[in-house]
């Protein structure tokens, strides 16, 4: 019951965060999270609703689905013409960053070398998702953010795996070379061939299962958003890599959507969505999460005043990884001196970070070194989302302004739906037909008032049910209207360039409208 309720507050306090996002379009959404989860820590009576931390859970539960997802999005071919320069970011520089961090760390604020190498390992995943959150408003280069996103798809891996050495040296006193090697090679090489493994054998599974009469849509759907978990948590179970697993999962899942989008159309598009939804919610559930743990660090006086020991580890380990991955970008990425920056800047820290940190505490980690891990890494993510928050606002131009473009997208609204009325009222049909559909024709335009609504609800309510005749009256006048939408969007879009994305998602509005208004399913069986 502690879990169930603990996960409602969550998730509302995501969908609030994706609401508030709306209506303060200039703070990202991202940081509106943080701030809710912030405040989620200081209500009592709610804060008392949330259980403890459990990094497995939060990795395998919600940062697998999200990488799956992100590594669908994500084309295998790309992957491989982007092979070598994901080995340069997700292995040579995380090494780098960590043996430079590690010592640094080791040299600046005196402590043992194991604990600080726990605290370079901790510091080296990347976070995409926290990368967005930097550049809201603004235009991302594109080659800069395919290196990042590249980078950040397997750099968790990395982190995990070097965490694990650091945390053995720590507890034994001495590093296994040979076996830190082996053990890398193998929970890296058995999680790529794992997922690929897994995921192929799914997606063959689910193929068959189209192609038969055993086939059902929601079954299907199901089966497709548990599959980050179950390949997560099998690979873990055969001691290799997880993340990765999911990872390359992801890749092949991307390259079964290319070929089979019209094999079921209505569970693709419906896959889509849920994707889309599962996305959206959990990386705000990430960053409430995130902000939780920030206040939560505070109210529990893991930070105090009395040692500040935290803020300069903190501080080096940002600048060492800033300057390690700019100097890297110049030197083996071959970056102008800009693009060097937005590549380190970029390298943002998010709730993976924090998550590994957390998983300290299922090791013998002394409790003042793990508040100490837990405080400057904590520093680190605070400072990765701040500086690039505000140094971009220099190096990057800004996006197009969304004011603008959403008086465009009225406007193009405004002239579709009337060139749709129009064909409607030269139509012969009933004047309750006539009126039914014009009223929904004009609720695309998204200005009829709530009043309107609830007037029209009322008459649904009174009024008698559409015959079978006024009901293929009404599908025929919405064929008519929606074909008439569409060809105006088809010109529209050969003459408006700049609108032209904008142009198509409102194409896409039509053709959804056009499902839920045409075929078979509208009309009742008494009606047949």
């Amino acid at each position: 019951m502690d879990l169930m309720i603990s996960t409602f507050v969550l998730l509302l306090a995501a969908v609030l965060s994706i609401f508030l996002a709306q209506a303060f379009q200039k703070i990202s959404v991202s940081y509106i999270s943080m701030i809710v989860g912030g405040i989620i820590a200081l209500i009592p009576i709610l804060n008392s609703h949330i259980g403890n931390f459990n990094s497995e859970i939060f990795i395998g539960l919600i940062v697998a689905p999200l990488l799956f997802f992100e590594g669908q999005a994500t084309r295998l071919r790309a992957v491989g013409q982007e092979l070598k320069h994901i080995i340069q970011t997700a292995v040579v520089l995380v090494l780098l960053c960590l043996i430079l961090s590690g010592f640094g760390v080791h040299l600046i604020a005196g402590i043992s070398l194991p604990l600080a190498f726990i605290l370079a390992a901790v510091s080296t995943p990347t976070d995409a998702t926290a990368m967005e959150s930097v550049t809201n408003g603004l235009k991302a280069p594109r080659e800069e953010g395919v290196f990042l996103k590249m980078e950040s798809l397997f750099n968790d891996a990395s982190g995990i795996i070097l965490l694990n050495m650091a945390a053995l040296w720590y507890a034994n006193g001495y590093i296994d070379y040979g076996e830190t090697i082996k053990g890398f090679l193998i929970s890296a090489v058995g999680g790529v061939l794992f997922g690929f493994i897994a995921a192929f054998v799914m997606v063959l599974f689910r193929q068959i299962l189209i192609r038969t009469s055993y086939n059902s849509l929601n079954a299907q759907n199901i089966l497709y958003i548990i599959t980050p978990l179950v390949i997560y948590y099998s690979a873990e179970q055969i001691n290799v890599s997880g993340i990765i697993a999911v990872v390359c999962a992801g890749l092949v899942h991307n390259a079964e959507a290319q070929r089979s989008k019209l094999t079921n159309a209505p569970q693709v598009h419906e896959g889509y969505d849920l994707v889309s939804m599962i996305t959206e919610t959990f990386n705000s559930v990430v960053f409430v999460i995130l902000g939780f743990m920030f206040v939560k660090i505070i109210i529990d006086d893991k930070i105090t005043t009395s040692s500040l020991n935290w803020i300069l580890i903190g501080l080096t380990l940002y600048i060492i990884n800033v300057l390690t991955r700019y100097f890297y970008g110049r030197l083996r990425l071959e970056f102008n001196n800009k693009s060097a920056w937005i590549f380190s800047l970029g390298g943002v820290h998010g709730a993976v970070t924090l998550a590994l940190a957390y998983t300290l505490a299922e090791v013998h980690v002394k409790t003042g070194d793990f508040n100490l891990v837990l405080m400057s890494e904590s520093f680190l993510i605070i400072l990765s989302l701040i500086v690039p928050t505000i140094v971009f606002r220099f190096l990057l131009p800004k996006s197009t302004n969304n004011l603008a473009i959403g008086h465009e997208v009225d406007e193009l609204r405004y002239n579709m739906v009337h060139e749709a009325i129009e064909v409607v009222n030269k139509m012969y049909l009933p004047d309750n037909v006539k009126e039914s559909v014009v009223f929904d024709l004009l609720s695309q335009k998204q200005r009829t008032k709530t009043r309107d609504f609830v007037k029209a609800w009322l008459n649904v309510v009174k009024r008698p049910e559409f015959t079978g005749a006024e009901k293929e009256l009404e599908m025929r006048a919405f064929m008519a209207a929606l074909a008439k939408e569409r060809e105006y969007l088809d010109m529209v879009s050969q003459s408006e360039v700049k609108y032209q994305d904008y142009v198509y998602e409102l194409y896409n509005e039509v053709l959804l409208a056009e499902t839920l208004v045409i075929g078979p399913d509208i009309f009742d069986k008494n009606d047949e």
